[in-house]
Protein backbone atom coordinates (compact mmCIF):
# COMPACT_ATOMS: atom_id res chain seq x y z
CA UNK A 1 0.00 0.00 0.00
CA UNK A 2 1.33 3.10 -0.88
CA UNK A 3 0.99 5.66 1.63
CA UNK A 4 1.65 8.82 -0.79
CA UNK A 5 -1.22 8.54 -2.86
CA UNK A 6 -2.97 11.71 -4.15
CA UNK A 7 -7.07 11.61 -3.93
CA UNK A 8 -9.03 14.31 -5.71
CA UNK A 9 -12.82 14.52 -4.94
CA UNK A 10 -14.79 16.89 -8.20
CA UNK A 11 -18.13 18.02 -6.24
CA UNK A 12 -20.43 19.87 -9.35
CA UNK A 13 -23.86 19.04 -9.79
CA UNK A 14 -23.24 19.86 -13.96
CA UNK A 15 -22.45 16.12 -14.83
CA UNK A 16 -20.32 17.83 -18.44
CA UNK A 17 -18.41 19.86 -15.50
CA UNK A 18 -17.81 16.75 -13.04
CA UNK A 19 -16.43 14.40 -16.05
CA UNK A 20 -14.02 17.07 -17.97
CA UNK A 21 -12.60 17.78 -14.85
CA UNK A 22 -12.33 13.71 -13.91
CA UNK A 23 -10.78 13.32 -17.94
CA UNK A 24 -8.89 16.65 -17.38
CA UNK A 25 -7.40 15.87 -13.98
CA UNK A 26 -6.24 11.83 -14.47
CA UNK A 27 -2.77 12.89 -14.85
CA UNK A 28 -2.62 14.98 -11.41
CA UNK A 29 -4.04 12.28 -9.26
CA UNK A 30 -4.06 9.04 -8.37
CA UNK A 31 -7.69 9.07 -8.01
CA UNK A 32 -10.82 10.87 -9.02
CA UNK A 33 -13.86 10.34 -7.74
CA UNK A 34 -16.31 12.71 -8.34
CA UNK A 35 -20.21 13.69 -6.82
CA UNK A 36 -23.12 15.37 -7.86
CA UNK A 37 -24.38 17.13 -4.46
CA UNK A 38 -23.48 17.53 -1.20
CA UNK A 39 -24.63 14.08 0.56
CA UNK A 40 -22.95 11.95 -2.54
CA UNK A 41 -19.94 13.80 -1.51
CA UNK A 42 -20.01 13.51 1.69
CA UNK A 43 -20.41 9.34 1.85
CA UNK A 44 -17.20 9.98 -0.49
CA UNK A 45 -15.32 12.06 1.65
CA UNK A 46 -16.73 9.87 4.71
CA UNK A 47 -14.54 7.08 2.95
CA UNK A 48 -11.58 7.79 0.59
CA UNK A 49 -11.02 10.61 3.19
CA UNK A 50 -9.60 12.75 -0.18
CA UNK A 51 -6.19 15.18 -0.30
CA UNK A 52 -8.16 17.57 -2.17
CA UNK A 53 -11.74 18.45 -3.04
CA UNK A 54 -13.10 20.68 -6.26
CA UNK A 55 -16.14 22.12 -5.19
CA UNK A 56 -18.60 24.30 -7.18
CA UNK A 57 -20.31 27.23 -4.81
CA UNK A 58 -24.01 26.56 -5.61
CA UNK A 59 -25.05 23.03 -5.14
CA UNK A 60 -28.69 21.80 -6.04
CA UNK A 61 -29.19 20.15 -2.43
CA UNK A 62 -29.85 23.02 -0.07
CA UNK A 63 -25.87 23.41 0.83
CA UNK A 64 -23.20 25.49 -0.71
CA UNK A 65 -19.89 24.23 -1.35
CA UNK A 66 -18.21 26.85 1.05
CA UNK A 67 -20.76 24.94 3.72
CA UNK A 68 -19.41 21.77 2.48
CA UNK A 69 -16.16 22.91 2.47
CA UNK A 70 -16.43 24.00 6.39
CA UNK A 71 -17.96 20.62 6.95
CA UNK A 72 -15.23 18.77 5.32
CA UNK A 73 -12.34 20.39 6.92
CA UNK A 74 -13.70 20.15 10.32
CA UNK A 75 -13.39 16.31 10.10
CA UNK A 76 -10.19 16.55 8.40
CA UNK A 77 -8.27 20.24 8.43
CA UNK A 78 -5.28 18.54 6.17
CA UNK A 79 -8.04 18.11 3.41
CA UNK A 80 -7.24 21.21 0.51
CA UNK A 81 -10.41 22.54 -1.10
CA UNK A 82 -10.60 24.31 -4.11
CA UNK A 83 -14.18 26.50 -4.75
CA UNK A 84 -15.12 27.28 -8.17
CA UNK A 85 -18.01 29.28 -8.69
CA UNK A 86 -19.54 31.27 -11.88
CA UNK A 87 -20.38 34.44 -9.50
CA UNK A 88 -16.88 35.20 -8.92
CA UNK A 89 -17.07 38.25 -6.44
CA UNK A 90 -14.74 39.14 -4.00
CA UNK A 91 -17.26 38.46 -1.12
CA UNK A 92 -17.53 34.68 -2.45
CA UNK A 93 -13.30 34.28 -2.46
CA UNK A 94 -13.50 36.25 1.13
CA UNK A 95 -16.08 33.90 2.45
CA UNK A 96 -14.08 30.90 0.96
CA UNK A 97 -10.71 31.88 2.15
CA UNK A 98 -12.12 32.41 5.47
CA UNK A 99 -13.80 28.74 5.56
CA UNK A 100 -10.44 27.36 4.76
CA UNK A 101 -9.84 27.32 1.11
CA UNK A 102 -6.94 26.74 -0.25
CA UNK A 103 -7.75 28.57 -3.34
CA UNK A 104 -10.95 29.81 -5.45
CA UNK A 105 -11.36 29.69 -9.57
CA UNK A 106 -14.02 31.64 -11.68
CA UNK A 107 -15.85 29.46 -13.82
CA UNK A 108 -15.60 29.32 -17.31
CA UNK A 109 -12.98 26.96 -16.04
CA UNK A 110 -9.08 27.32 -17.36
CA UNK A 111 -8.36 23.52 -17.52
CA UNK A 112 -4.78 24.61 -17.52
CA UNK A 113 -5.32 26.92 -14.52
CA UNK A 114 -6.85 24.09 -12.56
CA UNK A 115 -4.24 21.72 -13.03
CA UNK A 116 -1.78 24.52 -12.09
CA UNK A 117 -3.89 25.05 -8.99
CA UNK A 118 -3.72 21.03 -8.31
CA UNK A 119 -0.07 20.82 -9.04
CA UNK A 120 0.29 23.44 -5.94
CA UNK A 121 -1.85 21.86 -3.49
CA UNK A 122 -0.12 18.26 -4.43
CA UNK A 123 3.12 19.93 -3.78
CA UNK A 124 1.80 21.56 -0.80
CA UNK A 125 0.34 18.30 0.59
CA UNK A 126 3.85 16.72 0.11
CA UNK A 127 5.65 19.10 2.13
CA UNK A 128 3.18 18.64 4.89
CA UNK A 129 3.84 14.93 4.94
CA UNK A 130 7.41 15.78 4.97
CA UNK A 131 6.69 18.15 8.02
CA UNK A 132 4.98 15.67 9.31
CA UNK A 133 7.61 13.15 9.12
CA UNK A 134 10.39 15.27 10.72
CA UNK A 135 8.53 16.46 13.05
CA UNK A 136 7.71 12.71 14.43
CA UNK A 137 11.68 12.43 14.14
CA UNK A 138 12.44 15.52 16.19
CA UNK A 139 9.55 14.96 18.84
CA UNK A 140 10.92 16.40 22.03
CA UNK A 141 11.47 13.92 24.72
CA UNK A 142 9.24 15.94 27.34
CA UNK A 143 6.24 16.20 24.20
CA UNK A 144 5.08 13.61 21.60
CA UNK A 145 2.06 14.31 19.45
CA UNK A 146 0.66 16.28 22.43
CA UNK A 147 1.00 14.11 25.14
CA UNK A 148 3.17 15.82 27.35
CA UNK A 149 5.26 14.29 30.42
CA UNK A 150 9.00 14.40 31.78
CA UNK A 151 8.27 11.46 34.46
CA UNK A 152 9.86 8.60 34.00
CA UNK A 153 6.66 6.54 33.85
CA UNK A 154 6.04 8.67 30.63
CA UNK A 155 9.30 8.46 29.35
CA UNK A 156 8.49 4.85 29.35
CA UNK A 157 5.37 4.93 27.54
CA UNK A 158 6.93 7.63 25.26
CA UNK A 159 9.92 4.56 24.25
CA UNK A 160 7.52 2.16 23.76
CA UNK A 161 5.12 4.66 21.47
CA UNK A 162 8.50 5.19 19.22
CA UNK A 163 9.45 1.15 19.41
CA UNK A 164 6.23 -0.35 17.93
CA UNK A 165 4.15 2.76 15.78
CA UNK A 166 5.92 1.98 12.49
CA UNK A 167 4.87 -1.79 13.27
CA UNK A 168 1.42 -3.55 12.33
CA UNK A 169 1.16 -5.24 15.66
CA UNK A 170 -1.19 -4.71 17.27
CA UNK A 171 -1.71 -2.32 21.00
CA UNK A 172 -3.82 -2.73 23.78
CA UNK A 173 -3.47 0.59 26.09
CA UNK A 174 -4.27 -0.07 30.07
CA UNK A 175 -4.78 3.03 31.94
CA UNK A 176 -7.59 4.70 34.11
CA UNK A 177 -10.32 6.50 32.86
CA UNK A 178 -9.46 9.72 31.70
CA UNK A 179 -5.07 8.99 31.47
CA UNK A 180 -5.51 9.92 28.23
CA UNK A 181 -5.37 5.99 25.98
CA UNK A 182 -6.96 7.73 22.97
CA UNK A 183 -3.48 10.09 22.93
CA UNK A 184 -1.65 7.32 22.95
CA UNK A 185 -3.47 5.57 20.03
CA UNK A 186 -3.67 8.86 17.90
CA UNK A 187 0.19 9.08 18.43
CA UNK A 188 0.97 5.16 17.64
CA UNK A 189 -0.88 6.33 14.29
CA UNK A 190 0.39 9.57 13.76
CA UNK A 191 4.22 7.91 13.72
CA UNK A 192 3.55 4.96 11.17
CA UNK A 193 3.18 4.28 8.07
CA UNK A 194 -0.49 4.95 8.39
CA UNK A 195 -0.56 8.48 8.90
CA UNK A 196 -2.14 9.21 6.00
CA UNK A 197 -5.17 7.51 6.22
CA UNK A 198 -7.75 7.64 8.68
CA UNK A 199 -7.33 7.66 12.25
CA UNK A 200 -11.29 6.13 13.84
CA UNK A 201 -11.70 6.10 16.84
CA UNK A 202 -15.18 3.91 18.61
CA UNK A 203 -16.23 3.79 22.36
CA UNK A 204 -17.67 0.22 22.43
CA UNK A 205 -19.03 1.31 26.15
CA UNK A 206 -21.28 3.92 24.78
CA UNK A 207 -22.75 2.00 22.27
CA UNK A 208 -25.81 -0.28 22.11
CA UNK A 209 -25.19 -4.11 21.68
CA UNK A 210 -28.37 -3.31 18.60
CA UNK A 211 -26.17 -1.23 16.94
CA UNK A 212 -22.61 -2.54 17.49
CA UNK A 213 -22.13 -4.93 14.71
CA UNK A 214 -23.37 -2.58 11.80
CA UNK A 215 -21.11 0.73 13.52
CA UNK A 216 -18.12 -2.11 13.12
CA UNK A 217 -18.77 -3.86 10.24
CA UNK A 218 -21.41 -1.69 8.19
CA UNK A 219 -24.82 -2.38 6.58
CA UNK A 220 -26.51 -3.18 3.42
CA UNK A 221 -28.74 -1.29 2.17
CA UNK A 222 -32.44 -3.03 3.49
CA UNK A 223 -30.65 -5.57 6.05
CA UNK A 224 -32.88 -4.40 8.95
CA UNK A 225 -35.82 -1.61 9.47
CA UNK A 226 -34.17 2.00 8.66
CA UNK A 227 -31.66 0.88 6.99
CA UNK A 228 -32.37 3.19 3.44
CA UNK A 229 -28.52 2.87 2.21
CA UNK A 230 -25.78 1.06 2.56
CA UNK A 231 -23.23 1.84 5.59
CA UNK A 232 -19.90 1.53 5.75
CA UNK A 233 -19.14 0.40 9.05
CA UNK A 234 -15.64 1.21 10.96
CA UNK A 235 -13.18 -1.45 9.52
CA UNK A 236 -14.52 -0.10 6.19
CA UNK A 237 -13.89 3.81 7.01
CA UNK A 238 -10.41 3.14 8.53
CA UNK A 239 -8.90 1.44 5.35
CA UNK A 240 -5.40 2.16 5.26
CA UNK A 241 -5.31 3.49 8.47
CA UNK A 242 -6.06 2.55 11.75
CA UNK A 243 -9.05 1.83 14.07
CA UNK A 244 -8.86 2.51 18.03
CA UNK A 245 -11.40 0.82 20.07
CA UNK A 246 -11.92 2.01 23.52
CA UNK A 247 -13.28 0.37 26.26
CA UNK A 248 -13.11 -3.21 24.30
CA UNK A 249 -13.83 -5.03 27.07
CA UNK A 250 -17.40 -3.84 27.23
CA UNK A 251 -17.74 -6.40 24.53
CA UNK A 252 -20.58 -8.51 24.27
CA UNK A 253 -19.68 -12.65 23.75
CA UNK A 254 -21.14 -12.63 20.43
CA UNK A 255 -19.18 -9.17 19.54
CA UNK A 256 -15.74 -10.52 20.79
CA UNK A 257 -16.51 -13.59 18.79
CA UNK A 258 -16.80 -11.39 15.65
CA UNK A 259 -13.64 -9.01 16.23
CA UNK A 260 -11.22 -11.98 17.19
CA UNK A 261 -12.44 -13.72 13.39
CA UNK A 262 -11.99 -10.34 11.89
CA UNK A 263 -8.35 -10.01 13.55
CA UNK A 264 -7.32 -13.34 12.93
CA UNK A 265 -8.83 -13.74 9.15
CA UNK A 266 -8.41 -10.30 8.30
CA UNK A 267 -12.21 -10.49 6.55
CA UNK A 268 -15.56 -9.30 7.62
CA UNK A 269 -18.84 -9.14 5.96
CA UNK A 270 -21.52 -6.08 6.34
CA UNK A 271 -24.65 -6.58 8.48
CA UNK A 272 -26.89 -8.11 5.46
CA UNK A 273 -24.44 -8.58 3.17
CA UNK A 274 -22.51 -11.86 1.51
CA UNK A 275 -19.60 -10.49 -0.10
CA UNK A 276 -16.66 -10.86 2.54
CA UNK A 277 -14.86 -7.39 2.51
CA UNK A 278 -10.93 -7.44 3.31
CA UNK A 279 -9.49 -5.72 6.47
CA UNK A 280 -6.52 -3.15 5.56
CA UNK A 281 -6.43 -1.48 9.35
CA UNK A 282 -4.42 -2.13 11.93
CA UNK A 283 -6.48 -2.11 15.40
CA UNK A 284 -5.73 -0.71 18.60
CA UNK A 285 -7.54 -0.91 21.95
CA UNK A 286 -7.54 0.64 25.30
CA UNK A 287 -9.34 -0.47 28.62
CA UNK A 288 -9.77 0.87 31.95
CA UNK A 289 -10.30 -2.67 33.21
CA UNK A 290 -8.33 -5.61 34.81
CA UNK A 291 -8.83 -7.91 31.65
CA UNK A 292 -7.07 -10.98 33.61
CA UNK A 293 -9.72 -10.76 36.48
CA UNK A 294 -12.70 -10.34 33.62
CA UNK A 295 -10.96 -13.57 31.56
CA UNK A 296 -11.48 -15.41 35.10
CA UNK A 297 -14.73 -14.10 35.69
CA UNK A 298 -15.71 -15.47 31.92
CA UNK A 299 -16.39 -12.18 30.62
CA UNK A 300 -13.49 -11.69 27.77
CA UNK A 301 -12.39 -14.38 25.74
CA UNK A 302 -8.98 -15.21 26.65
CA UNK A 303 -7.88 -15.87 23.14
CA UNK A 304 -9.47 -12.36 21.90
CA UNK A 305 -6.49 -10.52 24.58
CA UNK A 306 -3.70 -12.29 23.30
CA UNK A 307 -4.67 -11.17 19.90
CA UNK A 308 -5.15 -7.47 21.32
CA UNK A 309 -2.20 -7.66 23.67
CA UNK A 310 0.38 -8.39 21.21
CA UNK A 311 1.82 -5.16 22.62
CA UNK A 312 0.58 -3.86 25.88
CA UNK A 313 1.37 -0.02 27.13
CA UNK A 314 0.27 0.52 30.91
CA UNK A 315 -0.29 4.76 30.61
CA UNK A 316 -0.13 5.81 34.73
CA UNK A 317 -2.68 7.65 36.36
CA UNK A 318 -1.97 11.39 37.23
CA UNK A 319 -1.62 10.25 40.72
CA UNK A 320 1.29 8.40 39.38
CA UNK A 321 3.51 11.26 37.86
CA UNK A 322 2.42 13.94 40.13
CA UNK A 323 5.51 15.81 38.92
CA UNK A 324 3.85 16.48 35.51
CA UNK A 325 1.12 18.43 37.24
CA UNK A 326 2.75 21.51 37.05
CA UNK A 327 4.21 21.08 33.14
CA UNK A 328 -0.05 20.19 32.42
CA UNK A 329 -1.58 22.39 34.50
CA UNK A 330 1.18 25.23 32.56
CA UNK A 331 0.47 23.33 29.22
CA UNK A 332 -3.89 23.74 29.23
CA UNK A 333 -3.31 27.30 30.90
CA UNK A 334 -1.51 28.82 27.63
CA UNK A 335 -4.15 26.17 25.28
CA UNK A 336 -7.38 27.91 26.80
CA UNK A 337 -6.19 31.34 26.83
CA UNK A 338 -5.67 31.58 23.30
CA UNK A 339 -8.47 29.19 22.45
CA UNK A 340 -11.13 31.39 24.18
CA UNK A 341 -8.86 34.69 24.02
CA UNK A 342 -8.39 35.79 27.41
CA UNK A 343 -5.53 36.97 28.96
CA UNK A 344 -2.68 35.01 30.21
CA UNK A 345 -3.08 33.29 33.31
CA UNK A 346 -0.22 32.37 36.59
CA UNK A 347 -1.23 29.84 39.25
CA UNK A 348 -0.33 31.51 43.09
CA UNK A 349 2.36 28.72 44.68
CA UNK A 350 -0.20 28.05 47.25
CA UNK A 351 -2.66 27.04 44.55
CA UNK A 352 0.04 24.70 42.84
CA UNK A 353 0.37 22.28 45.66
CA UNK A 354 -2.94 21.77 45.98
CA UNK A 355 -3.52 20.82 42.44
CA UNK A 356 -0.31 18.39 43.23
CA UNK A 357 -1.70 16.76 46.00
CA UNK A 358 -5.15 16.34 44.60
CA UNK A 359 -6.63 13.24 44.40
CA UNK A 360 -7.77 13.34 40.57
CA UNK A 361 -9.80 10.47 40.34
CA UNK A 362 -10.54 11.75 36.67
CA UNK A 363 -6.97 12.02 36.00
CA UNK A 364 -5.59 14.49 33.03
CA UNK A 365 -9.41 15.10 31.65
CA UNK A 366 -10.32 15.81 34.27
CA UNK A 367 -7.65 18.92 35.41
CA UNK A 368 -7.66 19.76 31.46
CA UNK A 369 -11.44 20.34 32.46
CA UNK A 370 -10.49 22.39 35.32
CA UNK A 371 -8.12 24.34 34.02
CA UNK A 372 -10.68 25.46 30.78
CA UNK A 373 -13.30 26.36 33.85
CA UNK A 374 -10.90 28.63 35.39
CA UNK A 375 -9.73 30.20 32.41
CA UNK A 376 -12.99 31.16 30.98
CA UNK A 377 -14.80 32.03 34.76
CA UNK A 378 -11.79 34.18 36.15
CA UNK A 379 -11.15 37.40 35.66
CA UNK A 380 -8.36 38.22 37.50
CA UNK A 381 -4.87 36.97 36.19
CA UNK A 382 -3.63 35.07 39.10
CA UNK A 383 -5.64 31.82 40.09
CA UNK A 384 -5.68 31.63 44.15
CA UNK A 385 -6.50 28.51 46.19
CA UNK A 386 -9.70 30.17 46.52
CA UNK A 387 -10.44 30.02 43.24
CA UNK A 388 -10.09 26.33 43.44
CA UNK A 389 -13.62 24.02 43.78
CA UNK A 390 -13.51 22.79 46.97
CA UNK A 391 -13.18 19.15 46.66
CA UNK A 392 -9.37 19.65 45.62
CA UNK A 393 -9.06 21.71 49.36
CA UNK A 394 -7.30 18.82 51.48
CA UNK A 395 -8.99 20.37 55.04
CA UNK A 396 -12.25 21.26 53.24
CA UNK A 397 -14.92 19.22 54.76
CA UNK A 398 -12.84 17.74 57.69
CA UNK A 399 -14.49 19.86 59.98
CA UNK A 400 -17.89 20.38 59.88
CA UNK A 401 -19.36 23.71 62.51
CA UNK A 402 -21.75 22.93 64.95
CA UNK A 403 -24.26 24.56 62.32
CA UNK A 404 -23.60 21.75 59.58
CA UNK A 405 -25.35 18.33 60.87
CA UNK A 406 -23.94 14.69 59.49
CA UNK A 407 -26.35 14.23 57.11
CA UNK A 408 -25.77 18.05 55.59
CA UNK A 409 -21.94 16.98 56.13
CA UNK A 410 -22.94 13.45 54.05
CA UNK A 411 -25.00 15.08 51.08
CA UNK A 412 -22.05 18.27 50.65
CA UNK A 413 -19.45 15.17 49.87
CA UNK A 414 -22.01 13.37 48.39
CA UNK A 415 -22.39 16.18 45.63
CA UNK A 416 -18.90 17.04 46.02
CA UNK A 417 -18.20 13.81 44.74
CA UNK A 418 -21.01 13.74 41.92
CA UNK A 419 -19.71 16.94 40.72
CA UNK A 420 -15.95 15.81 40.62
CA UNK A 421 -17.40 12.43 38.53
CA UNK A 422 -19.25 15.02 36.01
CA UNK A 423 -16.00 16.98 35.60
CA UNK A 424 -13.74 13.61 34.91
CA UNK A 425 -16.11 12.08 32.10
CA UNK A 426 -16.53 15.30 30.80
CA UNK A 427 -20.29 15.30 31.60
CA UNK A 428 -21.21 12.20 29.88
CA UNK A 429 -24.15 10.81 32.02
CA UNK A 430 -23.80 7.35 31.40
CA UNK A 431 -19.82 6.98 31.84
CA UNK A 432 -20.34 9.16 35.58
CA UNK A 433 -23.06 6.71 36.52
CA UNK A 434 -20.85 4.13 35.41
CA UNK A 435 -17.58 5.60 37.68
CA UNK A 436 -19.98 6.43 40.39
CA UNK A 437 -21.16 2.44 40.43
CA UNK A 438 -24.75 3.63 40.61
CA UNK A 439 -27.68 3.29 38.06
CA UNK A 440 -28.52 6.17 35.35
CA UNK A 441 -31.74 6.59 37.14
CA UNK A 442 -29.89 6.99 40.65
CA UNK A 443 -27.56 9.50 38.84
CA UNK A 444 -30.67 11.47 37.36
CA UNK A 445 -32.54 11.55 40.89
CA UNK A 446 -29.38 12.76 42.49
CA UNK A 447 -28.35 15.52 40.00
CA UNK A 448 -32.12 16.65 40.08
CA UNK A 449 -31.85 16.22 44.25
CA UNK A 450 -28.81 18.96 44.14
CA UNK A 451 -29.73 20.98 41.33
CA UNK A 452 -27.13 20.06 38.97
CA UNK A 453 -29.19 20.03 35.55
Amino acid sequence: MSHSRFHVLVVDDEPNIRSGLAKGLANEADVVDTAGDAEEALQLFEKRQHDLVIADVRLNCGMTGIELARKMLFARPQTAVIVITAHGTVETAVDAMRAGAFDFIAKPLDLNLVRQQVRKAREHYALQLENRQLRNQLASAGEISNIIGNCSAMQNVFHQIRQVAATEATVMIHGESGTGKELIAKALHDLSDRSSGPFIAVNLGAMPESLLESELFGHEKGSFSGASRQKPGCFEQAAGGTLFLDEVTEMSAKSQVDLLRVLETRTYRRVGGEQLQQSDTRVLSATNKSVQDLIEAGSFREDLFYRLNVIPIQVPSLRQRREDIPLLVEHFLRHFCERHNRRNKQVAPESMQILTAAPWPGNVRQLRNMMERLVVTLADEMIHASDLPAELHPHSASKPTLSCSLADAVEQCERDTIVAALEACEFHRERTAKQLGVSIRTLHYKMSRYGLH
